[in-house]
């Protein structure tokens, strides 16, 4: 197997016991990002630095050093500060904006051992599903580059699923770590709220966002999840299948889905129940106005006051009118601009997002899970397959309407967001026309070790994934 095509489980074995060096897995995968470059998944990329980067780590490794992850490469998505470097969140007014400090999530990574393999390109400032950068250009898909990669955490899922890294690090408000995962045959993770620190993140809601890692198998995920949350990873057997119940909630998750992701959905349900899952039929009850009831009204609030607090622990000079004077996506613009004005949300609506829907939607999700004895639910990650980059406004059908496929991108994944219980993606196969499909698991909120390990269970039987190819 190349070096490129391991994983990060096989990365550390293969550099656990001296099978390859750091230094030589990291010409290979520079390689790989070469090849692949045309995916647009990088905003910075030094090679030089990221080759010295990976020899220091084969010296630690002689010296004696056993950190877990020393020598691995792991892509950041550049809104995540680390000391010394740029990080632009996507958007042109923060091109030079050198972090002073690392984000605690990034150098948890680097006191792990971690290489920082570049940063990766992004939905600008973080507010959008394709990745189509008005500032950097758009990340492309993988495995068809004339597609989206999704978003926010675009650059990170497209150069995960190219092979140029064995994992990578993005955030997730509404779906920006389990959106760009489905589309780009990757898994990806948003853990509860609150269980990685959010400082040095550009933020649009501290309510809202996490950073959450990407990797091609959920047990890659399992050891990032441990060094991400500050502790051990949890141990302990996989769960039985045969003991297990998922709910499958087909009101709202499972409305206007694209014909592919349909059939796809009901092939695995099948092979769920082939597994020995039960799997419980029950919709979750009205959570799509209570989802809309508190959802911008949070977003929109705290990404004022958040943005202004990030860029005042930094030496930018700027404020968020400033940033939004120069943002180069026109539908990021079209979202903040008001903001500035008569656009912006009231105290009022943001304190009763807060106050009275949030935690309604909370209890909805808790009684959900606990009347059923469900241990998980399930649901397409995205109701779609990616769109052509040209063509955001692609329709989808809803209802027997026609509406722009990218009002559904974020749909199934808005919810758990936000009642901030841990959610996670995995790949599901390939299309009839050979897009990346993905499926996604939720769990009671705390329940992540036990979500990650059910994300292993079913892994361990379901087909793997197969990779990109170069002939477009």
């Amino acid at each position: 197997m190349a070096l490129h095509d391991l994983t990060l489980t096989e990365v550390l074995v293969g550099l656990n016991t001296r099978a390859f060096s750091a230094e030589e897995l990291t010409h290979a995968l520079i390689a790989q990002a070469d090849r692949f470059v045309d995916l647009n998944a990088f905003i910075a990329f030094d090679e030089g630095q990221i080759l010295a980067n990976a020899r220091s780590t084969d010296e630690r490794r002689g010296a004696g050093d056993t950190a877990l992850l020393l020598g691995a490469p792991i892509i950041l998505k550049d809104n995540i500060d680390v000391a010394g470097s740029v990080t632009t969140g996507g958007t042109n007014a923060l091109r030079h904006n050198v972090a002073l400090r690392s984000a605690p999530v990034a150098q948890r990574l680097h006191d792990a051992g971690a290489v920082f393999f570049g940063k990766a390109n992004l939905h600008e400032l973080a507010f959008g599903c394709t990745s189509n950068n008005g500032s950097f250009g758009a990340a492309r898909n993988p495995y068809d580059p004339d597609r989206i990669a999704g978003g926010s955490s675009g650059g990170t899922a497209a150069g995960v699923g190219a092979r140029m890294a064995p994992a990578g690090i993005g955030s997730d408000t509404g779906g920006s770590v389990r959106i760009p995962a489905g589309f780009c045959g990757v898994a990806g993770f948003r853990p509860t709220t609150g269980r990685y620190p959010q400082d040095g993140i550009v933020p649009i809601s501290h309510s809202r966002d996490t950073a959450g890692p990407m990797a091609r198998r959920v047990r890659d995920l399992h050891i990032l999840d441990g060094i991400l949350a500050g502790r051990a990873p949890s141990g302990g057997p996989l769960p039985r299948l045969s003991e297990t119940r998922i709910g499958v909630p087909r009101g709202y998750f499972f409305e206007a889905l694209d014909p592919d992701v349909e059939s796809a959905a009901e092939a695995l349900l099948q092979r769920l129940a082939s597994y020995g899952v039960t799997l419980v039929e029950a919709d979750v009850p009205d959570i799509e106005r209570v989802h809309k009831a508190g959802n911008f009204p949070v977003l929109l609030y705290e990404a004022v006051v958040d943005l202004n607090a990030y860029l005042a622990t930094g030496d930018t000079g700027l404020d968020f009118a400033s940033v939004v004077a120069e943002v180069g996506s026109p539908d990021v613009r079209e979202i903040l601009e008001p903001l500035l004005g008569t656009g912006a949300i009231k105290d009022s609506a943001y304190r009763d997002a807060m106050t009275i829907h949030r935690p309604h939607l909370q209890r909805i999700y808790a009684a959900y899970f606990k009347e059923h004895r469900l241990d998980a639910m399930i649901y397409p990650t995205v109701p779609v397959l990616p769109i052509l980059i040209d063509q955001e406004q692609s329709g989808a059908l809803q209802g027997g309407d026609t509406v722009p496929a990218i009002t559904l991108f974020d749909r199934n994944t808005g919810p758990a967001s936000n009642a901030g219980i841990p959610s996670l993606s995995m790949p599901s196969g390939l299309s009839t026309y050979g897009l990346p499909l993905g499926f996604t698991i939720d769990a009671p909120m705390g329940q992540d070790d036990a979500l990650l390990a059910l994300g292993m269970a079913l892994e361990a039987l379901e087909p793997e994934m197969p990779a990109p190819q170069l002939d477009w």
